[in-house]
């Protein structure tokens, strides 16, 4: 590698830039773009760091959950996600809103062992069992404070060679991942004194199965009505396709992404890591061995019904959450207070955006909503100002392939 990119992360802000720039032939223009992006919290939160990158936010109105209703902050680059959002959320709250249950918040990590004999270290980690969680604690003493702490450890034998000793770990109010790594840290090399044990690596896990939340919700029928379907045809439809998610894994992929695009957008909005619980969940959904649909959907003489659990492993406090000034405005927007609110109101999104997607999915089809947003966003890339928006949009849904040439040319007929 160039030695002028040696100890790049050292280097001061404008020098950093100027390398880019050189690098990639960036115009004064697009330097000035970027340094404009600059935030100085953001510069402590990641290395290398240049310019922030923005995502648009905003708001789902109307998500009502445990009987209070919320606005919730979205952070999304997809046009129609807030817009489900709140519209899943408009018939859930007609059938009395959402219910969300947070069953635990345990988050876990493993000690991986090679070449140890399951049965002892089976018997050992039952023997010595407060004793671990007792170092584990005292390497993170802190988290007693917040009425966390290390709860219990188990050992599974994955094959001949491997066996993981698994901790789960209450980290109270945060996400936790740093602490369960250095608990883990310390009882390995406990273990290592205490046994002359090979291990090979100790972290935490991604797979949340305790740190799941419960939703639910109704729908009356008569509310899922189209012009042309009867609530009862619509409810009947959404069931089906639930059942499908079920029995087929490529149908439970996009079933779940749809699910994710609202889980996603809040929970990066609230400042948690949002890949974790996107592996959390995707794990989750495969749990059995067969990936599946996470939300299931049934109907009753008046109501279409659903439910789902799904993992939510994040924290209210720490991290991001700390440094990124949105983001504590941003709980205040949604009005929760603790990390099982938020699991909730996380959980919650997620349900409604499912329903929504699924209502739009057996009736009209979900290119027609998506359309409309793509077009909305392809006029404004292209000049369009908010008030020559509607001939526009207008003027392009007449066209077979609306492109930016259509765009430009509409643009510069109506400004005639």
């Amino acid at each position: 590698m160039d030695s002028k990119w040696n100890h790049f992360y050292k280097k001061p802000f404008q020098k950093r830039l100027d390398l880019i720039a050189e690098e990639a032939g960036l115009t004064p223009d697009q330097l000035d773009l970027i340094k404009q992006q600059f935030s100085q919290p953001s510069g402590q939160v990641i290395e290398n760091y240049v310019t922030d990158f923005g995502l648009p936010q905003g708001v789902a109105v109307g998500v009502v959950v445990n009987g209070h209703s919320h606005l919730v902050p979205m952070v999304t680059e997809e046009p129609s996600v807030i817009a489900a959002a709140s519209n899943g959320s408009r018939l859930l709250a007609a059938g009395g809103g959402i219910q969300a249950e947070v069953a635990s918040q345990l988050t876990g990590g493993q000690i991986i062992i090679k070449n140890g004999a399951f049965s002892q270290l089976r018997a050992f980690v039952a023997d010595h069992q407060a004793e671990m969680i007792e170092i584990a604690n005292d390497s993170h003493p802190s988290i007693l404070s917040y009425g966390g702490g290390a709860k219990r450890l188990s050992v599974r034998q994955l094959d001949s060679t491997f066996t993981s000793i698994d901790l789960m770990v209450d980290t109270g109010e945060a996400m936790g991942a740093n602490m369960i790594n250095t608990m883990l840290e310390a009882l390995s090399n406990w273990l290592r004194n205490q046994m002359n044990a090979e291990i090979t690596m100790a972290i935490l896990t991604n797979y949340a199965d305790e740190a799941v939340v419960h939703v639910s919700g109704k729908v009356p029928l008569a509310q899922l009505a189209t012009q042309s379907m009867s609530g009862q045809v619509v409810g009947r439809r959404i069931v089906d396709a639930s059942q499908v998610a079920q029995l087929d894994f490529r149908r439970a992929a996009t079933h779940n992404k749809g699910i994710m695009n609202g889980v996603d957008a809040a929970t990066i909005a609230f400042g948690n890591d949002w890949r974790a619980v996107e592996s959390a969940v995707h794990s989750y959904a495969a749990r059995t061995g067969a990936y599946k649909g996470l939300s299931t959907w049934q109907m009753s003489d008046k109501d279409l019904i659903g439910q789902m659990d799904l993992p939510v492993p994040i924290g209210f406090v720490g991290g991001a959450n700390k440094v990124l000034p949105l983001v504590a405005i941003n709980k205040q927007i949604a009005a929760i207070h603790n990390t099982q609110e938020e699991m909730a109101l996380i959980a919650a999104v997620g349900l409604a955006q499912n329903l929504a997607a699924l209502k739009a999915l057996v009736t009209e089809g979900i290119q027609k909503g998506h359309m409309n947003l793509q077009l909305k966003s392809l006029a404004l890339s292209n000049g369009a100002q908010d008030f020559e928006l509607p001939q526009v949009i207008n003027q392009l849904r007449q066209l077979k392939n609306p492109d930016s040439r259509a765009v430009k040319q509409i643009l510069k007929t109506i400004r005639r």
